[in-house]
């Protein structure tokens, strides 16, 4: 049995739509001062355009499965497509409104969270075992490829043509051609109408209160100070409240968004619990690089892009590739995914050893290292999903697995923003300390003025962008060493929870 032509096409165009959802997020997250300055949005307001995408997002994931159920997955992709495109174009035309773009730029994102789960739940519906796991990796895709994507568009856009509107309406091309697909080759399935009916609005209700605050409380918290801000303090109650909320409501509820009780399958709780830890982990990949070289040596997006490219080009025949690996009875899953974060340690301890006057080239090396680790992980993780969750279970899991993939992105912000206030601020003293404490020593070389001198304009500029650049490296280093440590945490759970499975054609013919 094969996938027929007209199914394959209409899941090509779902997994373009999803790519064009991801590189929503991430181009405008990578080109954000260029864009918010031409829009007249504050650097403040400007990071609620990243918050709101990810709440949106999050609601999405949560009741996308469902939505597609009772309308059908055709239509509901179709609109799904739809809310991805049309806040893309309008937020072209919005001008200076930086309100409307706002509210925009959280339907979009709800339009994104429609869009991803859908790859995974239609893949389970109509691809058969045999070859399943090559429909996963193209699902991997948008863990992998398409985020590491990102800085060459942004640098694209920017630097190439130098129109910011085109971050905005990069999408529509891509939408056009997957609304195409989808029309054509997804099956028109009769609506389940009686499941809106029955649809679970307390917990719609518990996850807009719930994980909707727990992403704004990642996102804002340190530009707000955390617990000194009153707007915070009360998401974090609210998120405290609603989360546990949520639980007790999905356990009651007659159709419920997320089916909590299949996290009791080691095999399903094992991917769930990790795959948001592992997108944190991605960070040393992508934003820790970028970061370093636009504050140590001055990179733009189009000078820096190529680090990331490197990464994400591979994935293309690493992801098949890996694939076509884990389909053999013998290879067990478990095993290549130690072996993918064995790889992305080695990566963080070869990036640790970052000094101030590495670049791009230095770089290079160890991205290659973490492209084949991401493979190696993200495949296994999503085979020992899979193939825990029964053909009518698929909707469930999808919101199981995608919805923590979608806070993990706050949470990835909040990490690198903790590590840059509080290593950052204690590099940048302790260099300063030791500056004023081998002032007289540095005055007789040259490099400060004597005592009792002044410093010219352009020496002390010269003095702070040194600074900047050591703290900078030293900022990095430390990213890169605490960020790699979730490694060693995700190989102990390795060890721990998943047990031995299948290629699916083995394991689902079995059962």
């Amino acid at each position: 049995m094969i996938v027929e032509f007209r199914q394959a096409i209409g899941l090509l165009g779902i997994v373009l739509a999803a790519v064009a959802a991801q590189l929503n997020d991430a181009v405008l997250n990578t080109a954000l001062s260029d864009v918010a300055g031409n829009i007249g949005l504050s650097n403040d307001t400007a990071t609620w355009l990243r918050t709101l995408f990810i709440t949106g997002q999050v609601l999405g994931m949560c009741t996308s499965p469902s939505l597609g159920l009772g309308l059908s997955f055709r239509r509901f992709a179709l609109f799904a497509i739809f809310m991805n495109c049309a806040p893309s174009l309008l937020m072209t035309l919005g001008g200076q409104d930086g309100t409307a773009v706002l509210i925009l730029r959280f339907l979009q994102g709800v339009g994104a969270g429609f869009t991803i789960p859908l790859i995974l739940t239609i893949a389970l519906r109509v691809v058969p075992p045999p070859i399943r796991l090559y429909a996963l990796s193209v699902y991997a895709m948008t863990a992998t490829l398409t985020p590491n994507l990102a800085t060459s568009f942004a640098a694209l856009w920017i630097g190439g043509v130098r129109d910011w509107h085109f971050v905005f309406l990069q999408p529509i091309p891509w939408c056009a051609v997957a609304a195409a697909c989808v029309w054509w080759g997804v099956k028109q399935e009769p609506p389940q109408y009686d499941r809106l009916r029955r649809f679970d609005w307390a917990g719609l209700v518990f996850v807009a209160t719930g994980w909707g605050s727990l992403t704004i409380v990642f996102e804002q918290g340190d530009r707000l100070d955390w617990f000194n801000s009153p707007l915070i303090v009360v998401l974090t109650v609210v998120a405290l409240v609603s989360l546990p909320a949520l639980v007790l409501s999905e356990r009651y509820a007659k159709v419920p968004l997320m089916k909590f009780s299949l996290l009791g399958r080691r095999n399903l709780l094992y991917p769930v619990l990790t795959l948001m830890t592992f997108l944190v982990l991605a960070l040393t990949a992508s934003q820790v690089p970028i970061t370093f070289l636009m504050a140590a040596q001055g990179y733009k997006p189009l000078q820096a892009h190529s680090v990331t490219l490197i990464v994400a080009l591979p994935q293309l025949v690493l992801l098949p590739a890996t694939a076509w690996l884990l389909d053999h009875r013998h290879v067990d899953a478990r095993w290549v995914n130690a072996i993918g974060y064995g790889l992305i340690l080695l990566a963080c301890w070869g990036d640790a050893h970052v000094t101030s006057s590495w670049n791009r080239d230095q770089f290079y090396l160890w991205q290659c290292i973490q492209s084949v680790g991401f493979a190696f992980v993200v495949m296994p993780l999503l085979m020992i999903a899979t193939n825990a969750l029964k053909p009518d279970e698929g909707p469930y899991g999808s919101a199981l697995v995608n919805t923590p993939r979608a806070v993990a992105e706050g949470i990835g912000v909040w990490a690198l923003e903790l590590i840059a206030r509080w290593r950052g601020g204690l590099h940048h003293d302790r260099i300063l300390d030791l500056l004023g404490q081998n002032r007289l020593a540095l005055g007789e070389l040259g490099a400060l003025p004597p005592e009792g001198g002044h410093a010219s304009d352009a020496a002390l500029q010269l003095v702070d962008a040194e600074i900047n650049r050591q703290v900078a490296t030293l900022t990095a280093i430390d990213s890169f060493v605490l960020l790699g440590s979730l490694a060693i945490f995700l190989l102990v759970a390795l060890a721990l929870i998943p047990t031995r499975t299948y290629p699916p054609r083995i394991a689902l013919a079995n059962s």
